[in-house]
C-alpha cells in the first residue's frame, strides 16, 4: 500500500500566497489573536503526521477488516480505537469550533487543507470526525445556550460524536414525507419515534456517547417540508452536570454492506420512544438542519479532492518506476531495458489532468473557506452578507465538481497502473470504490445541480453570480496570465446562464435538462479562475523557488490549453434542449 505524503508545499502556497490568508486573518477581529502563518503552518505540519503517519497506515487494512455487527453494537476495525484516541487528545475534531465550548477556533481556509489531508489517508476514519464537526455548527448556530453548553464541550473534544439522521427508508431527497415523530413529553423533551436509514457512524466503539441529530415531526407539523423539527438524541442520557446517565431508546438494527468506505459504519437506527431536546425553533428543523448539511457538502467535497490527491501520489510514483516500451522520440533510459511509461504522451495527459484537477480544486476549497471565514467573522455587514451569497453560490459546485473531477482522477490513477491498478495490493481500487460514494451522499450531486441553476441562478435572477464575475473581471484588469481565455469562458458561462433563464419561461424541463452540464461549466471556469491566480503568483514569485513555480505554470498551460475547452461541448450539450430527453416515452426504455 502506497504511503500518504500532505502536499504542505502546495498548500502553503494556496494558502499564504494566492490567498494570503494571514493578512485576511488579520483584519477579522474573531482570528487576529488566534492564528497567524506560524500557527497557520504548525499546525498543517503536525496535521500532516497524523495523518500520515497514525491514521493513513489503517486505510487498507480498515477496509479489509471493515465493521463488525453483533446483537445491535459495531466495532470498528482494528487500530482504530487507539487512532481515534490519539486524534482527538490533539483537539483535531474541534479545529475550527466554537472556543467559548472549547473548540480552537481555527478558520475554515486552514480546516479544509487539514480534512483534505484526512479524506487522502483515511475516508472511512475521516467520516467519524466529520460528522462530529458538521454536528457540532448545528448544534452551535441553533440549539439552546443550555444543550450548547453541555453537549458541545465533549464533542468537540472527541469525547462524544455526533451524527445527522434524515433519510428514511421511503424518504431520501423528498424530506417533506419523513415519517418520524416527535411528542412533547411533560419535562419539555420529546419522545422521538421512526426508523433512519444511511446513518454515517450511528452506532461505534469510538466513543462514549453519541449525538443524533434527528429531523422528525411534531403532531400539529403542517405537511411537507415546513413540517419538519430538529431534535438533539443521545445515545446515553446526559445528566445536568455532564455525566452519562442510562441508554437512551436508541439503537442499531443494522449495518450495510457497502461498495467502499468499509470501515465507516452505515447503520439503521431505530428510535423508539428516545429523549429528545428541541434545536432551533418548531417546524424549522430542516433550515438549521442545513447548517449542518452545507458544512457537510464542503466537507464531502474534499473527500474528492483528497482521493484523488492519494491517486495521484502513487501514480506519479509507479510512472517514474514501471518501465514499458520506449519514448516517441527515442530511448530516455538507455541504460535500462525499456523507459519509464512517464515518457509516453498518454501516460502525461492522465497524470496532468489529475494534477490541474486536484490543485484547482485545492485552491477552490481555500477560496470558498475563505468567503466562509468572512461571512462569519467580517466586521462590515455588506462584506459578510457578500461572502454568504457567494458560499450559498459555491457549495453545491464545490461539493458535486470536487468529487466528480475526484472520481475522474482516480480512474486516471488506476489506469496509469494498466493491470496492476485493478489490484489491491497498489490502493487505488480501493480510492475508486471509496471515492465513488462522495457523488451520492450529502444530496446526490444530481441535486446539487439542481440546487445550483434552480436555486441560485435561475431564482435570483443571477445576481449572486453577477457578484462573482465582477470579481472576475476586477482580477483580470491587472492581466494576469491566461486572462483571456478566462475572460472568455466566464461570457459564455453569463450568456448559457441568460440562455437558461429565457428558457424557464416556456420550459418547466428546462432547468433539470441543463443543472449537470451548467454544473460542470461553471466548475471548469471557477477552476480557470483559481488557475489564472495561481498562475500570477507563481510568475511574481518564480525567481524564489523556480522548480516549484515553473510547474504551477506549467500545470496552468496544460489546464487553460487541454481542459477549459470542455466548456464547449458543455454549452453546446445545455443549448439543445430538453425535447430530446422526453422523445421516448417511459414504458420504451
Amino acid at each position: 500500500m502506497p504511503e500518504f505524503n500532505a502536499p504542505l508545499r502546495d498548500m502553503r502556497f494556496v494558502l499564504h500566497e494566492v490567498f494570503q490568508g494571514p493578512a485576511h486573518w488579520a483584519r477579522l477581529p474573531a482570528l487576529a489573536d488566534t492564528v497567524d502563518a506560524e500557527t497557520a503552518d504548525a499546525i498543517l505540519e503536525e496535521a500532516a503526521k497524523i495523518t500520515g503517519q497514525l491514521i493513513a497506515p489503517l486505510n487498507r487494512s480498515g477496509d479489509e477488516q471493515g465493521v463488525g455487527f453483533e446483537a445491535g453494537q459495531v466495532t470498528t476495525p482494528d487500530g482504530f480505537k487507539d487512532a481515534w484516541r490519539t486524534y482527538r487528545e490533539g483537539g483535531w475534531v474541534g479545529l475550527s469550533g466554537n472556543p467559548e465550548h472549547g473548540g480552537m477556533g481555527m478558520p475554515k481556509m486552514l480546516a479544509v487543507q487539514f480534512e483534505e489531508m484526512l479524506y487522502a489517508a483515511n475516508c472511512s476514519f475521516s467520516l467519524y470526525s466529520a460528522l462530529s464537526a458538521g454536528c457540532c455548527l448545528a448544534i452551535d448556530a441553533h440549539a439552546s445556550d443550555a444543550l450548547r453548553a453541555l453537549y458541545l464541550p465533549r464533542l468537540y473534544s472527541g469525547e462524544w460524536a455526533g451524527t445527522m439522521c434524515l433519510t428514511e427508508p421511503h424518504a431520501g431527497t423528498d424530506l417533506g414525507i419523513i415519517r418520524s415523530k416527535a411528542e412533547p413529553l411533560i419535562d419539555g423533551s420529546y419522545a422521538i419515534s421512526g426508523t433512519k436509514i444511511f446513518i454515517t457512524g450511528g452506532e461505534q466503539d469510538l466513543t462514549e456517547n453519541i449525538i443524533h441529530l434527528v429531523l422528525a415531526k411534531l403532531p400539529d407539523a403542517p405537511a411537507g417540508p415546513k413540517g419538519i423539527s430538529l431534535f438533539l438524541v443521545p445515545k446515553r442520557i446526559v445528566n445536568d452536570n455532564g455525566s452519562l446517565g442510562v441508554a437512551n431508546a436508541v439503537s442499531c438494527g443494522s449495518v450495510e454492506h457497502k461498495m467502499g468506505i468499509k470501515a465507516s459504519a452505515t447503520c439503521v437506527m431505530n428510535f423508539d420512544g428516545a429523549v429528545g431536546y428541541l434545536v432551533g425553533e418548531p417546524n424549522r428543523g430542516l433550515a438549521a438542519m442545513f447548517t449542518m448539511m452545507n458544512y457537510e457538502r464542503l466537507s464531502i467535497g474534499l473527500q474528492g479532492i483528497g482521493c484523488a490527491e492519494a491517486s495521484y501520489q502513487s501514480a506519479v510514483a509507479y510512472a517514474r518506476d514501471r518501465l514499458q516500451s520506449r519514448a516517441a522520440t527515442g530511448a530516455q533510459a538507455r541504460d535500462k531495458i525499456a523507459d519509464p511509461i512517464i515518457v509516453h504522451a498518454d501516460v502525461r495527459r492522465m497524470l496532468l489532468t489529475m494534477r490541474a484537477l486536484t490543485e484547482g480544486g485545492r485552491a477552490f476549497a481555500t477560496y470558498v473557506g475563505l468567503q466562509l471565514d468572512t461571512a462569519r467573522y467580517a466586521e462590515d455587514a455588506a462584506e459578510r452578507e457578500n461572502a454568504q451569497r457567494l458560499v450559498a453560490l459555491l457549495t453545491p459546485v464545490a461539493k458535486a465538481f470536487f468529487t466528480d473531477t475526484g472520481l475522474e482522477s482516480c480512474v486516471l490513477g488506476q489506469q496509469v497502473f494498466g493491470g496492476h491498478g485493478y489490484i489491491r495490493e497498489w490502493g487505488q481500487e480501493q480510492l475508486v470504490r471509496d471515492v465513488r460514494i462522495a457523488q451520492i451522499y450529502e444530496g446526490t450531486n444530481g441535486i446539487q445541480a439542481l440546487d445550483l441553476l434552480g436555486r441560485k441562478v435561475v431564482a435570483d435572477g443571477g445576481q449572486s453570480l453577477a457578484l462573482l464575475a465582477a470579481e472576475i473581471r476586477a482580477f483580470c484588469a491587472s492581466e494576469p496570465p491566461h486572462a483571456g481565455a478566462l475572460l472568455e469562458a466566464l461570457q459564455r458561462l453569463e450568456s448559457t446562464s441568460q440562455w437558461l433563464r429565457d428558457q424557464v419561461a416556456n420550459d418547466a424541463n428546462a432547468v433539470g435538462a441543463a443543472s449537470v452540464e451548467y454544473l460542470h461549466l461553471f466548475g471548469y471556469v471557477a477552476y480557470a479562475y483559481m488557475w489564472s491566480r495561481m498562475a500570477a503568483t507563481a510568475e511574481a514569485h518564480h525567481a524564489d523557488e523556480p522548480e516549484f513555480y515553473a510547474a504551477k505554470l506549467a500545470t496552468a498551460a496544460f489546464f487553460f490549453a487541454r481542459l477549459l475547452p470542455r466548456v464547449l461541448s458543455l454549452q453546446a450539450s445545455i443549448e439543445a434542449g430538453s425535447a430530446t430527453l422526453y422523445s421516448l416515452d417511459a414504458e420504451r426504455f
